[in-house]
């Protein structure tokens, strides 16, 4: 992990459970060599925290405002900082 290594913390809302969102976030995340997790939130979210390179980060983020991300997502609230290295890999839990 570089210096220069981020992290971003999000929560997309609209219908993005139930239609495949996690295992394709995964998919997306392992495919840009970001590690973190994805779970589902009680309250019909999906709560992303993902750490990597800015260009990857940026890409994921891209993504998740795409129409090529599953389901429909109505809204991406975010923020980046600084990762902390606590991931091995992509997850999904919960």
């Amino acid at each position: 992990m570089t210096d220069e290594t981020l992290r971003l913390t999000a929560r997309i809302t609209g219908v993005v459970q139930g239609v495949g969102f996690r295992y394709w976030t995964a998919r997306k995340a392992d495919e840009l060599m970001l590690k973190g997790t994805v779970r589902n939130d009680h309250d019909g979210s999906v709560l992303l925290v993902a750490e990597g390179e800015p260009s990857e980060v940026s890409q994921l983020t891209s993504w998740l405002h795409s129409t090529r991300a599953p389901g429909r997502v109505d809204n991406v609230d975010f923020e980046v900082s600084e990762a902390t290295g606590e991931f091995d890999d992509f997850r999904i839990v919960g």
